[in-house]
């Protein structure tokens, strides 16, 4: 049960930091999904890094948030301007 509500909030995260990114991003609902649980993780081991979680402790709602936007805004300068893939 725990897998499905990672996925769910997730989904959630990779919502709202879309909301957040100015732009247009055209991502699937899977994408969506993978993007916030991969922006908690990286939120969580950047705050490992600093000091600010302990091991295993993961992220909050914003540290998440803004992992996630940091992940859409590398994935936005990779595609480059001119791609509607």
């Amino acid at each position: 049960m725990g897998y499905v509500w990672m996925a769910v909030i997730g989904f959630v995260v990779g919502l709202i930091a879309r909301a957040i990114l100015p732009g247009t991003q055209s991502l699937g609902i899977i994408l969506t999904a993978v993007l916030g649980i991969a922006g908690s993780f990286l939120a969580g081991f950047a705050g490992q890094a600093m000091g600010w979680y302990t091991q295993g402790q993961p992220a909050g709602w914003i540290a998440s948030v803004i992992g996630a936007i940091v992940l859409l805004f590398i994935v936005s300068k990779l595609k480059g301007p001119g791609t509607s893939s």
